[in-house]
């Protein structure tokens, strides 16, 4: 019988409660110990929801606990990095919530304190887009479907910010949410299981509308995040992409992920988990019509995370989705983005200031 896994969580927000706390219970011999929320009123009401039997008002006490042996944290990205430093150096594995962290250089940080614990399991949630046909998608491009990949599109369009009575929320507040803009994270990280990842960025944001009331205070301050973004983007194999993503589009909306090759296209519908594309060498022609590449069920992964992190602690399992490397490589894609916009010209990619740190 393996060990009793113990595991306190920081932060058990709407996400932590519809996915983690299930998953991790449905895993034999593991408990779900502790929790710590923002409030103490909202900390005893998870407590009560799950049966947790212990409650912390700090979350340093909670990282400190000798009894517990893994720590999620549920928390908004501005607690990512102190919290995932102080487990670690706990002796604590750490599964936590996306986007990784603030910005790239607590990304580094993150990522070269996992590597200063090896025995020690670090992972980011991953993006769920695209994990229902990855190993489809996988075979595919692994073959001569598509041929020398040439044009990348990447889309996200919806109206969860169109409404400008809406209050401002955590999202646009830099100081919580650091760089992460949007779903922009999300879909690169999605990007980034199938394509080269990108050295140069140009891009433009914008905010439509700048002002929101803080519900907190009552008070109407400027917007910390953009709700539209547009980048253009060089690959590593010379491969040009755009990315296009609005939260104040009230029709048009969707979400997905264009490849185009020399001699195939594949589309990834992001929302209806479905994979459409046309392959062929000779004439293709100017209508050529997309069909529908079957998932099967043999090949259609389900969300396992929770799973996926109890395997690595008690297998040594490698992590797949998603090690702390890639998130670092998101979180500097998206500062490089932040900068090409509010600078006005391209960004190279690795950032410069890390090119020489965290080479394991």
């Amino acid at each position: 019988m393996a060990k009793t896994l113990r595991i306190g969580f920081i932060g058990a927000g709407a996400n932590t409660r519809l996915r983690h706390i299930p998953g991790f219970k449905a895993i034999e011999n593991v408990e779900i110990v502790a929790v710590c929320n923002r409030r103490p009123g909202s900390t005893a009401a998870v407590a009560r929801e799950f049966g947790i039997a212990k409650t912390f008002e700090r979350w340093q006490d909670l990282v400190a606990d000798p009894n517990i042996d893994a720590v999620v944290i549920g928390t908004w990205p501005y607690l990512h990095c102190p919290i995932t430093l102080a487990a670690l150096e706990a002796g604590k594995h750490v599964l936590t919530e996306a986007r990784l962290s603030l910005n790239a250089a607590e990304a580094h940080q993150m990522l070269t304190a996992s590597r200063k614990h090896p025995k020690l399991v670090t992972q980011v949630v991953p993006s769920p887009y695209g994990l229902k046909g990855h190993d489809v998608m996988t075979e595919l491009l692994a073959g001569s479907y598509l041929g020398e990949l040439c044009e990348v599109q990447v889309y996200a369009r919806n109206n969860a910010l169109a409404d400008p009575a809406a209050p401002l929320s955590w999202r646009q507040d830099v100081g919580l949410s650091g760089f992460n803009m949007l779903s922009l994270g999300i879909v690169h990280e999605t990007l980034l299981r199938w394509a080269p990842p990108p050295i140069r960025v140009i891009s433009q944001v914008h905010a439509f509308i700048p002002t929101r009331i803080d519900p907190e205070s009552g008070v109407r301050r400027p917007v910390g995040t953009p709700d539209s973004v547009q980048i253009l983007a060089i690959l590593e194999n010379g491969a040009r992409a755009v990315y296009q993503l609005s939260a104040v589009t009230p029709f048009g909306q969707g979400m997905g992920i264009w490849l185009y090759g020399a001699h195939g296209v594949l589309h990834y519908d992001l929302v209806q988990g479905r994979i459409e594309g046309a392959s062929g060498k000779a004439k293709p022609g100017p209508r050529q019509t997309l069909e529908e590449i079957p998932i099967p069920p043999s090949k259609a992964r389900n969300w396992r995370v929770e799973a996926d992190f109890v395997d690595a602690i008690r297998h040594q399992s490698p992590i797949q989705f998603t090690d702390f490397a890639t998130g670092v490589a998101y979180m500097e894609f998206t500062e490089a983005v932040a900068r090409s916009a509010q600078r006005g010209q391209a960004v190279n990619l690795p950032l410069a200031e890390f090119l020489y740190e965290d080479n394991g």
